[in-house]
């Protein structure tokens, strides 16, 4: 029989009985087959059938301590409870395991272990591995925006005298990494890098302190998944499941929203898909509306980076891990996106310009997840601002209702000041709207002017019978934000201003008569709008 790992003099007594218990576990005839053991550095998961059982590992990280049977029977509890909000046909329940070492009794009494009774997946659904098959498509990242801010908006947010609302915690979260990571590092150069993030990381911890405080209040603090890197995210039955929350320590859970978002976020950037990361990240915020959690995301990205190198250190530095090198190249590469994400900041803004149909949404869905920027939406902010979904039908008439010339002000009004606050963060920002009117779009070149960013008019341009036909298509779809159909065509086409000579200078042409590919692949124009932005 062999162990599940190599044995080692240096290894505890406990983690020694457990190893002989997982040893002995596998030639259980209870189990339909032998079981397969996958081993991370905190678990021991035994899959056999339709079934996996999960053993928390007697050890004590620091940042986790399951060093007894009871703090490892409390939180196969807490696992339980908090992965059922997610996962809960994952999760089936919490089993004790009895007898001894080298003869255990799955479901005996007294318990010597505990084991997470879980069903069993494939591995080859985990994000993760089917991102690297090249399998995740764009409805798994839509659907995963979607089901992450669900369930982050259903969540109470934390008391207001809540320790986790404290500015402390979440420096206490941060300098954990660099606390650790000095005793698991020993090449200079890595040295050299982790102080050089330290010192970015105080820097930007310190910028954001306000915004921290002001989240805390308005309720951003709740007790979010924890640990949402794309290994524990599973695809069953073709929605993007979460799982694997964080049980071990209530101060890595009870976070700020955003620090939730931004582990998929990064996760994707450190495996080469910033497309994928984009359109993530805007689709999260179109569902939730919480641009001001943008102020915070820079460092909230640096931080996950941090999480993720301290714990291929920790692998690389077990005996038993493979890939020792493997890990600790991971490492560096999570140090480098680190430091780049709080010191790279281009700011630009690109405001779209054409009427109903021409395909403004399309091409600022493109121009998002080519150019890494944060799109907002005249559409869904105008319904969010009378407190309805993106998809709700207003039963507005034209020029009256959620369209009446107030709320149409309002609405740019409130464009207006996201953009402003986006690019204050430091980030390229594409105002999804009309703009047919000149003093509109002359309030946005002002406002770049004012903060000293590049500024792109995004001029769409279609076919008088292809918009018809869009808006008829859209309609009949029921899919999308605007509910502009032929009699508000007819309407614009009239009331339009034509841009000005002196507003052509900053402006960009597309002819959009064709499909998504002809926009994505419109050289000249991407050509023209890196140029301005250059």
């Amino acid at each position: 029989m062999m162990p599940a790992q190599p044995l080692s003099a240096n290894i505890s007594p406990d983690l020694l009985r457990q190893q002989q218990l997982v040893d002995a576990l596998r030639e259980l005839e209870y189990f339909p087959r032998k079981p397969k053991i996958e081993e991370t550095h905190i678990s021991w998961v035994l899959l056999t059938g339709h079934d996996a059982y999960k053993i928390k590992k007697a050890v004590d990280l620091g940042f986790l301590d399951f060093s007894t049977l009871e703090a490892r029977h409390f939180y196969c509890n807490e696992e339980l409870r908090l992965n059922r909000r997610l996962a809960p046909g994952l999760y089936l329940g919490v089993i004790a395991i009895g007898g001894s070492p080298e003869q255990p009794v799955l479901g005996g009494e007294p318990a010597i272990e505990y084991a997470v009774h879980m069903r069993r997946f494939a591995q080859s659904s985990m994000m993760n591995r089917m991102l690297a098959r090249g399998r995740v498509t764009l409805a798994h990242i839509d659907k995963l925006a979607s089901v992450i801010a669900n369930f982050h908006t259903a969540l109470p947010p934390a008391a207001a005298d809540s320790p986790f609302c404290a500015t402390a915690a979440i420096q206490t979260a941060a300098l954990q990494n660099f606390a650790q990571l000095p005793q698991l590092l020993s090449a200079p150069n890595d040295l050299t890098m982790l102080e050089a993030v330290h010192q970015a990381s105080a820097l930007e911890f310190a910028a954001c302190e306000p915004l921290f405080r002001q989240r805390a209040a308005a309720g951003c603090v709740r007790e979010c998944h924890g640990d949402l890197h794309l290994g524990n995210i599973v695809v069953l039955d073709d929605i993007p499941t979460p799982f694997d929350c964080i049980e071990f320590s209530a101060a890595l859970r009870w976070i700020d929203v955003i620090s939730d978002i931004s582990f998929p976020v990064m996760d994707l950037l450190q495996r080469g898909q910033p497309q994928l990361a984009w359109r993530l990240l805007n689709a999260y915020l179109e569902n939730t509306g919480d641009y001001s959690g943008c102020g915070v995301l820079r460092f909230y990205l640096a931080y996950r980076a941090m999480v993720r190198a301290k714990i291929a250190a920790i692998r690389a530095s077990q005996r038993g891990i493979a890939k020792a090198k493997q890990e600790l190249k991971n490492c560096r590469s999570y140090l480098v996106l680190a430091i780049d994400y709080m010191t790279h900041r281009r700011p630009a803004l690109i405001i779209t310009h054409g009427l109903p149909g021409c395909g403004k949404s399309t091409f600022a869905q493109i121009a998002l997840e080519r150019l890494g920027a944060i799109r907002i939406r005249s559409d869904v902010e105008r319904k969010r601002l009378f407190r309805l979904t993106a998809l709700a039908d207003s039963n507005s008439q034209i020029d009256a209702g959620i369209y009446s010339e107030d709320a149409t002000r309002r609405t740019y009004t409130r464009l207006h000041e996201l953009a402003r606050g986006l690019i204050a963060a430091g980030f390229s920002v594409i105002v999804d709207a009309a703009f047919l009117r000149h003093a509109e779009r002359e309030s946005f070149r002002a406002l770049a002017q004012e903060m000293a960013v590049p500024f792109v008019i995004a001029s769409l341009q279609t076919d008088a019978a292809v918009l018809a036909e869009r808006l008829a298509q859209r309609s009949r779809r029921g899919n999308d934000a605007s509910e502009a159909g032929i009699s508000v065509l007819q309407k614009l086409q009239v009331a339009q201003e034509p841009l000005r000579d002196e507003e052509r200078v900053a402006a960009v042409t597309f002819i959009n008569n064709g499909d998504v590919d002809e926009m994505r692949y419109a050289v000249e124009g991407w050509k023209s709008l890196d140029a301005h932005l250059a």
